[in-house]
């Protein structure tokens, strides 16, 4: 149950956060908010003021902001309405939902490096026979400090920097037993599978991790910098995945999941402790924001590649050919919903235990 609050008030925030960022740019331009939605269906709760109704509705699963004008059969052309302003107007309305998901994932980031989070230490555990750590004098127990002179601390870094080293050897300074040495060991260059399956060739010294486990925390500048890289890295990291999943070289089946996937995530982040949620909290919401940008009909990218085209046309699309597109990109974001939600039955068996169970009761 403690659990399922915790997801839900994930899901809650990066939503309101979300809607949020289309609410404020539309008031800052002077346009006017009919209602702020958290959540559809039936209402719960709800309250007015000057033009906005609040509304808190029975399934939380979304939100929306109803503009003034918003629609061409309704609007009159006037300033206070969405339709009535500029493309390039209406585009910064549209456009700063992701961007405040994306600032809430680099604050989440930020609150990781500054809380600490569990990390290994560049102590070695094991020298893997047949490589140039075994006959350099490296021995288990050694603490690596530093790489050509660059300090390290943590296994992560330590990887890294050997990984992308482009000299045939590199000068680790270690300390053993209260003594700094200094040892160099040639690369081996082998090809390794990443993350997404694709084949890449990386430097290895041939050392394993002693599992050597500290918190690491950061200063607030260190943390501020390293969140930046982080939402970086990540978005480099979800385009890639997403191009690949396009062009069929990643399966959709095993890296895509949704509410009731995210739910799982949830539950193991939380025996980790806050900094694990806040992390998942970042991917969760750049990945929302991400998402929302692509130029898919009923998503945010897709109003933004609408207004380019009107932009470029020098007037909008034809009404009944946006509402067409806009039913097509509805019926397969439907069809992506149900996939997507089968899926996760399937792959965290839930489904099995459902049939076991109908089993059990017939």
């Amino acid at each position: 149950m403690f659990s399922f609050l915790i997801f839900f008030i994930i899901l809650s925030v990066m939503i309101l956060v979300h809607e949020f960022g289309h609410f404020a740019q539309a008031r800052r331009l002077g346009i006017r908010v009919e209602r702020f939605s958290l959540g559809f269906g039936p209402k719960l709760l709800s309250y007015k003021k000057d033009w906005t109704e609040y509304v808190i509705c029975a399934l939380p699963f979304g939100g929306y902001v109803k503009l003034a004008g918003d629609n061409w059969a309704d609007c009159k052309g006037e300033r206070y309405e969405f339709l009535g302003r500029r493309p390039f107007e209406r585009a910064k309305v549209i456009f700063a939902g992701p961007a405040l998901n994306y600032i809430l994932a680099f604050i989440c980031f930020w609150l990781v490096n500054l809380i600490g989070y569990p990390n290994i230490t560049a102590k070695v555990g094991e020298l893997m026979a047949g490589y140039p750590a075994e006959a350099s004098g490296i021995a288990k127990g050694d603490l690596i400090t530093a790489v050509d002179g660059k300090s390290v601390q943590y296994w992560p870094e330590l990887q890294e920097i050997i990984r992308g080293h482009k000299a045939p050897q590199v000068e680790l300074e270690i300390l053993r037993d209260s003594r700094k040495i200094i040892i160099s060991v040639g690369l081996r260059q082998e090809a390794v599978k990443n993350l997404l399956g694709k084949e890449q060739k990386i430097n290895l010294i041939g050392i394993k991790p002693h599992g050597e486990v500290v918190l690491a925390k950061h200063n607030v500048f260190e943390g501020f910098i390293l969140a930046g890289r982080d939402l970086f890295r990540l978005t480099a990291l979800t385009l890639e995945a997403l191009a690949r999943m396009v062009s069929g070289g990643l399966s959709v089946r095993e890296n895509v999941t949704g509410p009731l996937g995210m739910f799982f995530i949830t539950s193991g982040a939380l025996r980790l402790g806050l900094s694990a949620v806040l992390h998942l909290v970042a991917v969760l919401s750049a990945s929302l924001g991400i998402f929302n940008l692509l130029p898919l009909p009923v998503l945010d990218g897709g109003h933004i590649f609408f207004l380019g085209l009107e932009k470029l046309r020098g007037r909008h699309l034809n009404q009944k050919t946006e509402e067409k597109i806009t039913q097509l990109g509805f019926g397969f974001i439907t069809i992506l919903a149900f996939f997507v939600f089968w899926n996760d039955l399937v792959r965290f068996g839930i489904l099995k235990k459902a049939l076991e169970a109908l089993g059990k009761v017939k």
